[in-house]
């Protein structure tokens, strides 16, 4: 207890008993001796007493901040704090100690329990930190919907921030466990492990998904081999956490600490699963958007042509330009099938659907397969077009379509030639003087009337003369100095005019790069050239005879 008169040895400048303070008051002289403890400080420093050494009765945060205090405050500056407040523990509490310097020389030292406040900042920059975390990871879980990078991504920030080392292992992919180990410090390392899952204790839950399952706190020693990754030394705690995914379980997180730092705590595993959570969601729709572009790969095959060459002695080639650049079909196709008995004709097809994007598109896939069907009757344009003419008038879609068919025959050195336009822009010809000259076919257009007429044109192309078939998408094609101007069919012919001579990939190369130079950064319509040519008797057209065709819609 504190007598009563280190009870009425003075009072505060403000006048209130320091005796009465309801908080701990000492008061020390220049010698670091006591000169007055109230009741609140006797219960903080139950050794306190007046004329004991201050360093005998306090923290040495505390004697060592007097000693400071004292050096740095003249003695005929009274009543002036000088030195910032200082903090520091006693016992199991937190307290803030306020200096104030009396007339005679002592000091008196207002102390301030901060215990709750300390607790609160420590938890709000705890949050802050948390917080700040999880927005990092969604940021770079999300950037990127690619899954070993979100694998990747996962495991490092994992190690980084919530164990000493992480692992991400994925649902089985054939016979093993895809993992993607990461130390603190260190790179992600990937690899397989053909294990049973339900040997490590909540690892096969945790890849289920569903019900959703809880954290496990696993015994270090019955961990396999693999789970422990290579350098980490002894493991002293081990959480396996759920990634769980959209509607499927996205994987697994394994956290590891060494066996001389402090097991997780509860509050630590809850911060884990928000944190997989985040995760297992960036994983779940990366494989979801990997799994979908493998769909649309697999479709987006059937509706890409295939590629030109050299067929029966005759030489082609196509190329194409989208609307859009990022897309890559649409309402423009070509096709060459090769004749079903060597010396007969083979059938080109080059076309254009109303519309642009996915939607026309499918509509060419329509046409192409019907076209395919009909092939054994591919002499007889006329009955080919009126057939495929009765099927889009039948189906659900409205759309039509203009068109041109070619049938392709070598005799001799030239290549014979039947045309058949079908409201489309009637093919040129190039010939080896330069002369360009426009096929005599004419049509109406498919899937619009119940009937079409359609005239088909004999042209005999000699070695080194070539057929352009395109779209309107080249001629329509608006741009140049002013930017609305149309390409239009003159600028073509003067263009083809310069190509005589030339291969067939040649040509498209050089129709290809004026459309584009005129239309710049505009918009166009889908844009499609295929060139048949016969070939020169001394020229090679391309190695092995052939040529890569290339087409968007």
């Amino acid at each position: 207890m504190v007598n009563s008169t280190q009870s009425s040895a003075g009072s505060t400048a403000v006048g209130i008993p320091w005796g009465e303070a309801p908080y701990p008051v000492l008061v020390a002289d220049a010698e670091a001796d006591l000169v007055f403890v109230n009741a609140a400080a006797g219960l903080v420093f139950p050794g306190a007493r007046s004329g004991s050494a201050l360093s005998d009765a306090v923290p040495a945060w505390l004697s060592s901040a007097h000693a400071r205090y004292l050096a740095a405050v003249p003695a005929q500056r009274p009543g002036v704090d000088r030195d910032p407040v200082v903090q520091g523990p006693v016992g199991d509490r937190t307290f803030e100690a306020h200096p104030t310097v009396r007339e005679d020389g002592t000091v008196v030292w207002w102390l301030v329990d901060d215990t709750d406040h300390r607790l609160a900042r420590e938890a709000l920059r705890m949050e802050q930190e948390r917080t700040a975390f999880l927005t990092q990871a969604s940021n770079l879980l999300l950037s990127s919907l690619n899954l070993d990078r979100c694998m990747d991504v996962t495991a490092q920030m994992a190690a980084e921030h919530l164990a000493d080392a992480a692992l991400v292992i994925a649902p089985t992919h054939g016979r093993e466990l895809p993992v993607v180990a990461c130390l603190r410090g260190g790179t992600p390392s990937k690899f397989g492990v053909a294990a049973d899952p339900d040997e490590v204790p909540g690892l096969g839950e945790a890849l289920q998904g569903f019900p959703p399952v809880p954290s496990r706190w696993i015994d270090p020693d019955a961990a396999p081999s693999w789970l422990i990754p290579d350098g980490f030394g002894p493991v002293g705690s081990i959480v396996i956490t759920p990634l769980p995914g959209h509607g499927v379980p996205a994987g697994a997180l394994v956290l590891l600490r060494h066996a001389d730092g402090a097991a997780f705590t509860e509050g630590e595993e809850v911060f884990a699963r928000l944190f997989a959570a985040r995760a297992g969601a960036a994983m779940s729709a990366a494989r979801l958007y990997a799994e979908q572009a493998s769909i649309t790969e697999t479709l987006m095959r059937e509706l890409l042509p295939p590629s030109l060459h050299q067929v029966s002695g005759v030489e082609y080639a196509g190329g194409y330009r989208p609307s859009l650049d990022h897309e890559r079909i649409g309402g423009d196709f070509y096709d060459v099938h090769p004749p079903a008995v060597e010396g007969d004709a083979s059938l080109v097809v080059l076309g254009d659907v109303c519309g642009k994007g996915l939607e026309a598109a499918v509509m060419t896939g329509k046409i192409r397969n019907t076209l395919h069907a009909l092939l054994p009757m591919a002499d007889d344009h006329q009955r080919m077009l009126s057939l495929l003419n009765t099927a889009l008038l039948n189906t659900h879609d409205a759309r039509f379509a203009t068109m041109v068919l070619a049938s392709a025959a070598r005799e001799g050195n030239a290549v014979r030639l039947r045309l058949t336009s079908a409201g489309h822009p009637a093919p040129l010809i190039l010939r080896s003087d330069g002369r360009v000259e426009e096929a005599p076919t004419q049509g109406t257009l498919v899937g619009a009337l119940p009937s079409i007429t359609a005239k088909t044109a004999q042209v005999t192309l000699a070695p080194g003369e070539t057929c352009v078939l395109y779209t309107d998408g080249i001629s329509e094609a608006r741009g140049g100095p002013l930017g609305g101007t149309m390409f239009g069919e003159a600028r073509l012919r003067r263009a083809l005019s310069e190509c005589a001579g030339m291969p067939a990939e040649a040509v498209v190369e050089r129709v290809q790069m004026l459309a584009s130079q005129w239309v710049g950064t505009g918009r166009h319509d889908d844009m499609a050239v295929v060139v048949i040519s016969a070939p020169r008797t001394n020229h090679l057209s391309a190695v092995d005879g052939h040529t890569r065709g290339r087409f968007t819609a």
